[in-house]
């Protein structure tokens, strides 16, 4: 197995959980009170456009060449980044 293919399958665990997540967290949102579930599903909103984005980048690498994945792995290394912050403030802002 290639470096670009174990990070191809790296990546696609993480979103896998992402999206577990993200459905937990949709759970609570139909819980909440309207007020607070408006709110939550716009913070849900965010995040799956943020991992669409990272699907994306998924995506380019697979369709990469095995010399050129690595620059697009900067670019996925930064959504995850992005994604996984906006995780952590809804996961936050869940709780309260």
């Amino acid at each position: 197995m290639s470096n670009k293919e174990a990070y191809e399958q790296k990546l696609q665990a993480k979103l896998d959980e992402m999206q577990a997540e993200v459905d937990k967290l949709k759970a609570k949102a139909d819980e909440a009170e309207a007020d607070a579930r408006i709110d939550r599903e716009k913070e849900i909103d965010r995040l799956e456009a943020k991992r669409e984005e990272m699907r994306e980048k998924l995506e380019e690498i697979r369709n990469s060449s095995d010399d050129a994945w690595d620059d697009i792995k900067t670019g996925a290394e930064s959504a995850w980044n992005s994604l996984t912050e906006s995780l952590d403030k809804a996961r936050s802002r869940f709780k309260k």
